[in-house]
């Protein structure tokens, strides 16, 4: 196989066994009329049913099969394919058959405007359990973030190559791909694509995820603003704090040359307790400049690779 191709579809699979042959069925259908060189990555984010040796069973020169040794997580999926990933432009969806592939020429399309396209399903086929939290988030995430787009939760996704090639994803972060991109300076899309309801197998996704998401929310916030000078927002407070211990030291220890006592001033705690918190916020900070460049956030093991065994490495 060629290293450069011009799209990589990386399709994030845990426990689809019964969805796998149809979506690779319908994927032929589409990429078969694109005249593109492709590769179809199915990372599989540790299943413990047949999804593995379904997909194995497909006999096709252009599937790619990444195998995780237990379930890391979407955003750990999708942070392996995009750096095992070869294509001029890449396309993320669900391997549960509520993303359609025909949309793919569409976000193909979509693409030669804007580094990176999200999409939106507008009409999505889920309970209300998940679409009303879901339209919550998003709300706030837009507001937060500044990202103009309505569907952040979408896994139905199009980039350029150096889009994934840059981008960092661990935890839940997969939410908050258009907030990172947007904050390399990337510019982001969206299209509305339809979703279809689930037929086979069952939501990997509960109530946990709202909790989850929030906090990753306050995560990706803080590193938008101070990921490479963690300083300034710690510094800014220790020195805050800091200040008023010093001032208030100053005033007390004016008190005590001119003869007043100030042994059994409460003021006198708090100064001394302001300063000392304020220079531990300040070493936070310098702490954290130590550590910004330390990067190196793959906590995955990969248990099959079938591209390097198919190059004999």
């Amino acid at each position: 196989m060629s290293n450069k191709l011009d799209l990589s579809i990386i399709i994030p699979v845990y426990n689809e066994e019964e969805n796998i042959l149809e979506l690779y069925e319908k994927l032929c259908c589409v990429l078969s009329v694109l005249d593109k060189r492709y590769e179809i990555i199915f990372v599989d984010d540790g299943s413990t049913d047949n999804t593995f040796e379904t997909i194995k069973s497909i006999q096709d020169s252009n599937i790619r099969i990444l195998r995780f040794q237990r379930n890391y997580g979407k955003a750990a999926a999708l942070s392996c394919g995009f750096k095992k990933s070869r294509g001029e432009y890449v396309i993320t969806m669900d391997g549960d058959l509520q993303d359609d592939p025909k949309e793919i020429p569409r976000f193909l399309e979509k693409l030669k405007e804007f580094d990176m396209v999200s999409g939106w399903k507008v009409k999505r086929q889920d309970p209300l359990s998940k679409t009303l939290p879901s339209k919550c988030f998003n709300k706030l995430t837009r507001f937060i973030t500044g990202v103009k787009i309505n569907d952040f939760n979408c896994g139905y996704k199009g980039y350029r190559k150096e889009v994934v090639k840059n981008i960092n994803l661990y935890g839940e972060f997969h939410r908050y791909i258009p907030a990172l991109a947007h904050w390399r300076g990337y510019t982001v899309g969206e299209i509305e694509v339809e979703h279809h309801p689930r037929i086979h197998g069952k939501s990997k996704y509960g109530a946990e995820r709202l909790l989850k998401g929030c906090l990753d929310l306050m995560t990706v916030t803080f590193l938008m603003l101070y990921k490479k000078r963690p300083l300034h927002v710690f510094g800014g407070i220790g020195l805050v704090l800091g200040f008023s211990g010093i001032v208030i030291s100053i005033y007390l220890f004016s008190l005590w040359v001119t003869g007043t006592g100030i042994g059994d001033r409460p003021l006198l705690m708090l100064g001394i307790l302001l300063t000392v918190i304020g220079a531990q916020f300040i070493s936070l900070g310098l702490i954290g400049e130590l550590i910004t460049n330390s990067r190196n956030n793959d906590d995955y093991i990969i248990k099959f690779d079938s591209y390097e065994l198919e190059n004999g490495r």
